[in-house]
């Protein structure tokens, strides 16, 4: 049995209570992958349907969709729900002001106040643009969309593009000269959302490789950037990316190397990840996934508590006393928040995790590794 010695005991006492106070009992715990579940029918189909974005309250799922009525083309769809309890109703495809018949319209991403909507078109004879979408309530249709213009488009390809929470960052992905390989990610980003985008930046060689990177998605916090690549190190077969995340402290923070999502997320047949606003679900576009309806489906995966850092089946005074032994370090094991990937140090963020899940059961994954026992003495 592990006990507590008098400093360890004041700084967890004292640090369980902070943390308590500061949150209210409120605080959202760290997380993991769960189980994949299908999102079943109707937003998935018999064709292919790819997840696009999710609005903020949760109410609305944005997706693409490619079928016999579309010629084959994606064209961008919206199924809604009352409450975040309620099934999803059958999805509507926008109108005309949103898709253009013969060409691809896909890869939404909705502002934080339902009022934009960005998106890529194009086809098989012209390259991608971005385009972007405004309504005046959540309540109205959709305006024709417009193009974002030769500031932020090129005449080279632009796609995947991915809007911050607070409507300042547009995250993209291009093949424009001057990158990093193939496709590259970019950012553009603007004063005021009634601002003008200004000109693009490459994200630079730290997160862009010399491989296709594409498809960004940025976290409701703009500190997670999920993204996939070819990259050397992935476990995907020779001819399929995997999804890679990279993170920062803060938005003045450069982005962390991209660390790969693991053997448990990718596969063959994993193609998009998007966090969800709540940053509770990760959301997937799989391709013939086992279990699925179309030849492409959307799936959710819960994000789930990992907490029990000595892995002895509860969240006690030992796993606080592994955290406070590693105060201010790095240590892997003990960066535990505010996300699952940690934050780079074992601070208060890790404290609240812990701190919300204290005295609570997790059924042993196995026995406890020699670092963990180490750190347990």
């Amino acid at each position: 049995m592990i006990f507590l010695n008098g400093n360890r005991m004041i700084l967890v006492v004292v640090g369980v209570v902070a943390v308590i106070v500061l949150i209210g009992g409120n605080a959202k715990a760290d997380f993991i992958f769960g189980e994949l579940t299908n999102l079943g029918s109707p937003v998935n189909s018999s064709s292919a349907d790819v997840f696009g974005c999710l609005s903020a309250d949760g109410l609305e799922i944005y997706i693409e969709r490619a079928d016999k009525s579309t010629g084959w083309h994606y064209d961008i769809w919206v199924a809604k729900r009352p409450t975040i309890d309620d099934e999803w109703g059958t999805p509507v495809r926008l109108g005309s002001n949103v898709n253009t018949p013969g060409l691809n319209n896909q890869e939404a991403s909705i502002s934080a106040d339902g009022l934009e909507l960005y998106f890529s078109r194009g086809g098989e004879s012209t390259d991608n643009d971005l385009y972007v979408t405004t309504r005046e309530t959540t309540a109205q249709e959709w305006l024709p969309a417009v193009s974002l213009g030769d500031v932020v488009n090129s005449s080279a390809l632009e796609d995947g593009a991915s809007i911050s929470a607070d409507g300042l960052s547009l995250y993209f992905v291009s093949n424009r000269d001057g990158g990093e390989g193939g496709k590259d990610l970019y950012v553009t980003r603007r004063e005021s959302t009634n601002h003008a985008w200004d000109i693009p930046v490459n994200l630079g060689p730290n997160i862009n490789s010399p491989e296709q990177d594409s498809a960004p998605s940025i976290s409701s916090d703009n500190l997670t950037l999920i993204f996939r690549s070819n990259r050397p190190g992935k476990y995907s077969s020779e001819d399929y990316p995997d999804l890679w995340l990279t993170t920062r402290r803060t938005t003045s923070d450069s982005w962390r190397e991209p660390i790969n999502l693991g053997p448990e997320i990718n596969t063959d047949d994993v193609d998009l990840a998007t966090i969800s606003p709540d940053r509770q679900t990760l959301y997937l576009t799989c391709y013939r996934r086992s279990g699925g309806i179309g030849w492409y489906d959307i799936w959710k995966a819960p994000i789930e508590p990992i907490v029990d850092l000595n892995a002895d089946g509860i969240v006690d005074a030992a796993d606080m006393c592994i955290l406070v032994d590693n105060w201010g370090t790095d240590n892997k094991l003990c960066d535990v928040g505010p996300m699952p990937w940690g934050d780079g140090v074992v601070d208060v963020q890790d404290l609240i995790v812990l701190a919300e899940h204290l005295f609570e059961e997790f059924p042993p994954i196995n026995e406890p590794t020699e670092e963990i026992e180490a750190l347990a003495q």
